[in-house]
């Protein structure tokens, strides 16, 4: 056997290197994600946590104990810029604070972020406070929700669920569904912005339409992730086509 000579070289998030945890059962973020931060020199890691087939209290709770075996499943020798933990409802169970400690003992990371966390910023970055929230989930789950957003100082001025608690429902729920559902929720004059919840809704296609109709900014879960992601990595602002959001520093 000859050995071969080699050279290092950095590594393949030249600019920034981000870190996701995706639900075992979301089928939609990882996809979001890849239109949102194009293949350069920022690189994107993904890894899986065990999540129920059905979203309850109890299934949401459980994820606290299997995030940090999921977490240091990401690559041990990339230094994160940014990390995000992808279920919003999740993080209103575990709570944002809870969820950066244990993602923060499972690998390299500047920062950590969930999306009810960006969501927060999202809206105080937009000057919203009175906003419509639409939900795909059970009471239980929109309950807690609702509870959180306005424990941080947001008004729900409009809410509205699909009801639904099979994850894998949730994922097939149709943009069209989706945006009747904003339609109806954002419509009222005294509701500011729109929320679409849930990492594993396909809300990302129809926000800049949704804005165009309606005349309000609309925050999904996943597109206020990856904006607050691309802050902390101190990236250049996403692509505007996909939400007002985009154009706040």
């Amino acid at each position: 056997m000859t050995r071969l000579p080699y050279d290092l070289t950095g590594p393949i998030g030249a600019r920034a290197s981000l870190g996701l945890v995706v639900l075992q059962s979301d089928e939609v973020i990882e996809q979001d994600f890849r239109r949102l931060f194009p293949v350069g020199d920022t690189a994107l890691y993904v890894t899986r946590i065990p999540s129920g087939a059905d979203v309850t209290g109890a299934t949401l709770a459980a994820m606290e104990t299997a995030l940090p075996a999921a977490t240091a499943l990401l690559p041990p020798s990339v230094d994160f810029a940014a990390i995000g933990y992808a279920c919003t409802s999740g993080a209103t169970v575990i709570g944002p604070t809870r969820v950066a400690d244990l993602v923060r003992g499972a690998a390299k990371v500047a920062a950590v972020t969930d999306p009810l966390s960006a969501t927060l910023t999202a809206f105080a970055a937009l000057g919203c406070r009175r906003i419509g929230l639409v939900s795909p989930y059970v009471a239980e789950v929109s309950d807690a929700l609702r509870a959180a957003l306005t424990a941080h100082g947001l008004e729900i001025g409009a809410f509205g669920s699909f009801e639904e608690k099979e994850e894998a429902r949730v994922a097939r729920i149709a943009p069209a569904s989706i945006r009747a559902a904003a339609l109806a929720i954002g419509s009222p004059d005294e509701v500011d912005a729109v929320f679409l919840s849930c990492t594993n809704l396909r809300t990302l296609p129809i926000i800049a339409d949704l804005e165009a109709e309606l005349q309000k900014p609309i925050v999904s879960s996943n597109q206020a992730l990856a904006w607050q992601m691309a802050r902390l990595a101190s990236l250049e602002p996403l692509d505007p086509a996909f939400g007002r959001l985009m154009t706040q520093g």
